[in-house]
């Protein structure tokens, strides 16, 4: 088996590895564990590599006391870059880090104030761990892609979290679009959230960063099922057809690509959001990564360049940390596509190699109070020094 490791002076260490061994790689993570004394992992896994309950069954029965959380993929991000068919493991060392973590069950079926209820909860938890890094905290949120769900956990946690800020992706399943898994403490499932409470004694910065301009060209959503996240029409026709129309595609030639090479867009707050499209249907309806109802005006937009915006993001957080240690990234799937669309693909996994971003290809990513599209959501750790 080849796995490769990667530790950094913040503490932090990163396994990868694209071999389908589960109980090899749980070999791994246990020995790396017992090495830095890490108190949590984070793992991001491809299905199409490794099933999500042979990782959680290796895991129970290697590393039994490592606390750890984690999701499929639609990629992953891995010292070497952007990958796929891999499984990715962080470990987070107790002599930097303070971690808990809970499982928020039944999405579809639980209300907002018991997903705050249990952000609540979470956070007892971690200050009476946390000691003197109390003051310091992050959260992250791993939720199912695919459960139509995520914007109103996100408002939740952000709510119950008050000003710890919050970033997190949505699970995915190689764009296969039947089932993401996530996995925590021995739980396996669907129809879930978890969030992890973070504090540390490392410097740390959120950002995000998006490539894309609106245009003026106009699609007003007249007819939906928001419940599902499918548009049936655009300016009372079909859907495919008019979006289709607008790009200057032919609707029957409409393929993810298609749709991360011209999102879409909303305005909320006088910032512009992408509202991605996920697939079109055989009616001809499209479907959406995130929340849609009639009346929305959506925009369609030009992609920048994605390079260039993604490093002048990446310098600005250096900048502002004093230069960066580790990123724990999630970068939407279509970001991907369409960098392969583009022909920047190289560009950009080289761009996050050098940058050490660690992290998956998403179906969504969280950032504070949002659920977004066509973004790369991140939290960049400064040097262990910087944290006098």
């Amino acid at each position: 088996m080849v796995c490769s490791r990667t530790s950094y002076t913040c503490g932090l260490s990163a396994l990868a590895s694209d071999d389908a061994d589960a109980g090899e790689f749980a070999r791994a993570v246990a020995a790396e564990s017992s090495a830095i004394n890490a108190g949590f992992a984070l793992l991001f896994f491809s299905q199409s590599l490794m099933d999500a309950s042979s990782l959680a069954t290796a895991l129970k029965h290697h590393a039994p006391g490592l606390a750890y959380a984690g999701c499929s993929t639609a990629g992953e991000i891995t010292p070497d870059g952007l990958e796929n068919g891999h499984v990715v493991a962080i470990l987070f060392p107790e002599s930097s880090f303070t971690a808990v973590s809970t499982v928020v069950r039944d999405l579809s079926s639980s209300g907002m104030d018991y997903v705050a209820g249990e952000v609540e909860g979470l956070r007892r938890r971690l200050y009476g761990h946390a000691g003197s890094r109390a003051s310091n905290l992050f959260a992250l949120c791993l939720i199912d892609g695919l459960s139509f769900a995520e914007e109103a956990v996100t408002s939740a946690l952000h709510w119950g979290l008050d000003d710890i800020p919050l970033i997190g992706g949505s699970a995915g399943d190689d764009l296969k679009f039947e089932t993401t898994t996530l996995i925590s403490d021995g739980h396996v499932g669907s129809d879930c959230a978890i969030v992890i409470l973070i504090a540390t004694d490392i410097p740390f910065r959120v950002f995000k960063t998006e490539n894309f301009v609106p245009t003026g060209d106009k699609l007003v959503v007249t007819a939906s099922d928001p419940e599902r996240r499918i548009v049936h029409e655009f300016n009372a026709g079909v859907a495919a057809v008019e979006f289709a129309a607008a790009v200057g595609i032919m609707h029957d030639a409409l393929t993810p690509l298609s749709f991360a090479s011209h999102p879409v867009v909303v305005k909320v707050g006088g910032e512009y959001y992408c509202r991605s499209i996920q697939k079109v249907n055989p009616d001809g309806s499209l479907s959406f990564y995130c929340a849609i109802d009639d009346g929305i005006v959506l925009s369609i937009a030009e992609p920048t360049g994605m390079v260039e915006s993604t490093r002048k993001a990446l310098e600005n957080v250096s900048e502002s940390l004093g230069g960066i240690d580790m990123i724990l990234g999630f970068d939407c799937v279509l970001r991907r596509l369409d960098a392969r669309n583009r022909q920047v693909f190289r560009d950009i996994s080289e761009l996050y190699r050098a940058n050490r971003v660690i992290g998956f290809g998403t179906y969504g990513e969280q950032y504070r109070s949002m659920h977004l599209n066509q973004t790369f959501t991140g939290i960049a750790f400064g040097q262990r020094q910087a944290a006098e």
